[in-house]
């Protein structure tokens, strides 16, 4: 995988190992950042079920002033350390945080942060949840999730869903 713009424009970060991880295609990652520009300089950024941490990395590289990145796997935990390593972040551009994604947005305060992504497991029911959750006590400004284009989302107003091939991006303002 490579970082597509920004400082770290073109350095490749490594996925994790198995087939546990799927990690965002260029085109969508791509897509996503392009949809995001206007909000990414100087924000802080949640980035759920991270895995590799290219989200995150990719709007460090862009402007974001910081990223917490909340996983729980151990292997992906271990390629995100060293991703951050081979990009030279400082500690002050980061956080990373073991835990389960849902659990770890549900006890966050209101609008904790300026933007909020998460790339969770596709077809399990837990894109659905995040946006239940945010609907409820939104934890950001604004919050991106990426899934299966065939997964069936809650009916809940202010919904805005892209679709790239079988992958899709939905996304929802705390003002909807």
């Amino acid at each position: 995988m490579r970082i597509i713009a920004g400082r770290w424009r073109g350095r490749i970060i490594d996925a994790p190992p198995g087939r546990k991880t799927r990690p965002t295609s260029d085109r969508v990652r791509e897509a996503w950042m392009s949809a995001l520009q206007t909000e990414i300089a100087d924000s802080t950024v949640l980035d759920l079920f991270a895995g590799s941490g290219a989200l995150g990395f990719e709007l460090l590289s862009r402007g974001a002033r910081h990223v917490t990145f909340v996983e729980r796997g151990t292997p992906a935990l271990r390629t995100l350390k060293t991703n951050a390593g081979k990009l030279n972040l400082g500690e002050d551009e980061f956080s990373l945080v073991r835990a389960d994604a849902i659990p770890y947005a549900a006890q966050l305060p209101e609008l904790a942060f300026d933007l909020a992504v998460a790339d969770p497991p596709y077809h399990e029911g837990f894109a659905a949840d995040l946006l239940r959750l945010f609907a409820q006590r939104p934890f950001a400004r604004w919050f991106w999730v990426e899934h299966a284009s065939s997964e069936v989302l809650p009916d809940l107003p202010g919904l805005n869903t892209r679709r790239y091939g079988d992958t899709a991006l939905t996304s929802m303002t705390a003002s909807a």
